[in-house]
């Protein structure tokens, strides 16, 4: 399996867990897991989601999740599990 870690984060807004994930759905990408949360006005979204069957780049994907960020007023992150681990790894 292809995992990698979806972040998003900004201010909060409506539509942003329905645009984010309705981009995900066209593009053949799975949600594993999710979880979301907002402070006061600021809204944190973190998903694990599986990558097997896209048929673009990933680098295509990661550009194109962070223009639907822009458009949406947050700042979206893709990175592949992998990488994500050992950023974080104590």
């Amino acid at each position: 399996m292809n995992k990698a870690i979806i972040t998003v984060v900004g201010k909060d807004s409506v539509g942003i867990i329905a645009k984010v994930c309705s981009y995900l759905a066209e593009n053949g990408i799975n949600i594993l897991d999710i979880s979301q949360t907002i402070v006061q006005e600021f809204f944190n979204m973190m998903m694990i989601v599986d990558m097997s069957h896209i048929e673009k780049p990933f680098e295509q994907v990661v550009n194109e999740l962070t223009e639907v960020g822009q458009a949406l007023g947050v700042q979206v992150k893709c990175q592949r599990e992998e990488i994500f681990d050992k950023m974080h790894r104590i």
